[in-house]
């Protein structure tokens, strides 16, 4: 018994009680977010430490259904998810400061308890020893984001709230019929690296059992025709997006994804029952349909939400292709995959409070505005498109190894046509926003009907919850137009720290990814699996 994984999920779940009490004093109410966020931080590290030295730290709270344990269980895969978490909240925490006070937005309190609840949960995800732990964990990350998707309280916040839950509680119920059928097959819910074993027994039961939890993992991974949530989720304040893009919600369906694939089944069960070409072949179905939708959007945030569901699909392809080197590219993507995802969104969010920009037509010269924010958002964005250099080079070239080793050729192609797609998403908005316009003629933000604030329109995806007289889309506008001195000065730290720190963090993981601990731990967690 070993309180370290306790203290993993215990850091952040505690802050929930202190935030809500403090609600109404910001400074106090902060203090514990980042007091929370690096306990939970530290225990993490120190918990990846004792994983890569070899201990498997576990506690159990009880024997429950089906003599089924409710326990934590640190291996390199759930110490890998854990640590990536742990340190993206951190730096999401001092993004959401600035980002919340820049609003002036409502229910702030109510914002970072939500938050740290769904952390509390992620580490949950992260740390489960089987899959009924898992399954707790992920239902109550459905309950912990869901104040945040409806944060503005708009109807249409309401009504992305309630494709939210139609489709992640939907989800919840065929991930618990599936976890049933391979409890009655193998008898055992436990993660096994290589899987449990006896599952082919029956290859009937176990291919039920395999699509249900594809399913249910499939809808917080986004796979078609699972994803429409997720663009309508962008109704919620930007530092939400990033959490739903890149540390808990949609990773913590691609990690219970690579789980079923690695430590229910086996890559060598998932191929002895035919599974492994249906599973990869939704994924690169979805890679590309998402490409090429992404490309039809005019607001910054969807077309990030699509460029999102066609990225998870990597990862989805890895697991699915049950080769050694893409199982180990699928791991380091969700790492590289976070880090540039969410310093999109962060510039994304910074755009939109400092110049009230929310449409691809309104990035002419923001280059010139916000040099360093749109280099950021310059250098993550190429990571996605898969050039050198950056995290997301490094790991899809070890899917592209992978599907290659596999002899499928047909998805190495895919995984080369999905990056021509990013390519050609990001490129007109980086060439927009450093070679066209003048950063002083951007216009306003305009709202779906592609009317502007001045016509009455709210701003993109954002909480317009203003109060006492002027709107959010007003100050955003006004903000846009203010004199020269005010417009062409750098971004507020507590905005662009955030974006320049991940932006490094996508750097570091595509110069040196062998040094950093993440990579290490997806190294382990491999081996683990393979042998």
């Amino acid at each position: 018994m070993s309180l370290l994984p306790v203290a993993v999920v215990v850091a952040p779940a505690a802050a929930v009680l202190a935030i809500l009490y403090f609600r109404d004093r910001p400074n106090v109410r902060e203090a514990w977010t980042f007091a929370a966020a690096l306990a939970t931080l530290g225990a993490t590290g120190w918990l990846a430490r004792v994983v890569l030295a070899g201990a498997r730290p576990e506690a159990v709270a009880g024997t429950y259904v089906a003599d089924v344990e409710l326990s934590l269980r640190a291996d390199p895969m759930g110490a890998m998810f854990a640590l990536l978490a742990a340190t993206l909240w951190l730096v999401t925490s001092v993004y959401s400061v600035g980002y919340m006070r820049g609003h002036d937005e409502v229910s702030q309190g109510r914002y970072f308890a939500a938050f740290a609840a769904s952390i509390a949960a992620t580490m949950g995800v992260a740390l489960a020893a089987n899959l009924l732990t898992l399954f707790v964990c992920y239902e109550l990350l459905t309950v912990a984001t869901y104040p945040l998707v409806v944060h503005s309280e708009s109807d249409e916040a309401r009504a992305a709230g309630r494709t939210y839950l139609l489709y992640t509680l939907g989800g919840g119920v065929a991930l618990l019929a599936g976890l049933s059928l391979v409890y009655v097959a193998a008898g055992t819910l436990s993660f096994v690296p290589g899987g449990v074993g006896g599952l082919a027994a029956d290859p009937l039961l176990a291919r039920a059992a395999f699509g249900l939890l594809v399913a249910g993992f499939g809808v917080k991974t986004a796979l078609v025709p699972l994803h429409t949530w997720l663009p309508a989720a962008m109704v919620a304040p930007t530092p939400v997006s990033g959490l739903l893009h890149a540390v808990a919600v949609v990773k913590s369906g691609a990690f219970g994804l690579g789980r079923v694939v690695t430590h229910v089944y086996g890559p060598e069960t998932v191929a002895d029952l035919g599974l492994s070409l249906p599973l990869s072949t939704l994924a690169a179905v979805t890679m590309l349909y998402a490409g090429v939708v992404a490309l039809r959007q005019t607001r910054i945030k969807r077309a990030l939400a699509y460029s999102t569901v066609s990225q998870l699909a990597y990862i989805a392809l890895g697991f699915g292709l049950a080769e050694r080197t893409a199982v180990f590219g699928a791991l380091l993507h969700v790492p590289a995959h976070a880090f540039m995802k969410i310093s999109l969104f962060f510039v994304a969010g910074l755009l939109y409070v400092e110049s009230g920009v929310t449409d691809v037509d309104d990035m002419d010269g923001l280059g010139r505005r916000h040099p360093v924010a749109m280099a950021a958002f310059a250098v993550t964005a190429a990571g996605l498109a898969g050039f050198p250099l950056v995290a997301g080079f490094v790991s899809k070239w070890y899917l592209l190894v992978g599907s290659l080793r596999a002899d499928a050729i047909g998805f190495a192609a895919a995984l080369l046509a999905a990056g021509v797609l990013k390519l050609l998403l990001f490129w007109p908005m980086i060439r927009a926003a450093f070679f066209r316009g003048d950063p002083l003629a951007s216009g306003p933000a305009r709202d779906e009907a592609g009317r502007t604030a001045a016509d009455g329109g709210a701003p993109d995806g954002e909480s317009s919850a203003s109060t006492a007289g002027s709107s959010l889309s007003d100050r955003a506008g006004a903000r846009a137009w203010e004199a020269p001195s005010r417009v062409w000065r750098e971004s507020a730290p507590a905005l662009l720290v955030p974006v320049v720190a991940v932006a490094l963090g996508a750097i570091v993981l595509g110069l040196v990814p062998d040094r950093l601990p993440l990579f290490d731990l997806a190294t382990e967690a491999v081996a683990e699996v393979f042998g």
